[in-house]
């Protein structure tokens, strides 16, 4: 197969890091429409960014002609989880600026350097990187601390009146950060497992937010706040219906926008 396709596409394949890279990303291309930010968490469910909430966010954004460059905190994770036993990796430990490049193709930047003036709207994906890498959520919960640069970013776009989306567990630094801020995570009741993770509703409440029940293909909008947020993998459904809660969540964040 490689001999059929050449030594130029073979050439590529040996190259860790192709320098034609960004010909590869939408963002590489002449800007259109709204300059959105998308800030990651690293590259995992149980330790980083939820994979699939990334893949769609960006597949909506591309679908409503936005411009995207993605960022990450430069900091270690809180911990490196073994995906196949969902248990932690003793004696390891990764950089989740470093891991969020692999779903950003290499094509991201330290979230220190992300600020109002490039970009319209920010939005973050979930995975439990949101409550570890992003915030103590995880360990601390309604007594937790958010990362100071995820912290500024949130504030700055909020003072900007430029939206923020969130989406699965993120809108708890929503709601930590933006007190009276009303975010979604889905149900406030388990309903026999459908809802596993409906105790966040209540945690919302503790960290001075407002719990607004939402169904997975939803998208709550504050629009005093300009807060979009959805619950993506919150709930236990087939994947259509999450894509189609955060194609919800990206179609208000960039009508809000005004682009």
């Amino acid at each position: 197969m490689l001999a059929a396709c050449g030594p130029p596409f073979r050439a590529a394949l040996r190259r860790a890091a192709p320098p034609g890279i960004a010909a590869f990303h939408s963002s590489a291309r002449c800007p259109r429409g709204a300059r959105v930010a998308v800030v990651l968490s690293g590259c995992g469910v149980y330790d980083g960014t939820e994979i699939h909430e990334a893949s769609a966010i960006l597949v909506h954004l591309s679908r409503g002609g936005a411009e995207v460059q993605m960022y990450a905190p430069d900091v270690p994770q809180m911990h490196v989880v073994d995906h196949s036993k969902g248990q932690p990796a003793e004696a390891e430990s990764r950089n989740v600026l470093v891991e969020s490049a692999r779903i950003a193709r290499g094509k991201i930047t330290s979230l220190a350097k992300l600020t109002t003036a490039d970009h319209d709207a920010v939005i973050f994906p979930g995975g439990f990187g949101a409550a570890k890498n992003l915030s103590t959520f995880a360990v601390d919960g309604k007594d937790c601390k958010v990362n100071r640069e995820v912290e500024r970013v949130l504030k700055d776009f909020h003072k900007a009146g430029k939206p923020i989306g969130l989406c699965c567990i993120s809108p708890v630094l929503a709601a930590k950060v933006l007190s009276g801020a009303e975010v979604t995570v889905g149900h406030e009741e388990e309903e026999g497992g459908k809802w596993p993770y409906a105790g966040t509703a209540g945690a919302i409440k503790e960290l001075g937010g407002k719990h607004c029940v939402k169904e997975v293909t939803e998208a709550h909008v504050d629009t005093k706040n300009k807060v979009v947020t959805t619950p993506a993998f919150m709930c236990e459904t087939e994947l259509h219906h999450i894509f189609d809660g955060i194609g919800a969540m990206v179609k208000n964040v960039l009508k809000l926008t005004g682009k």
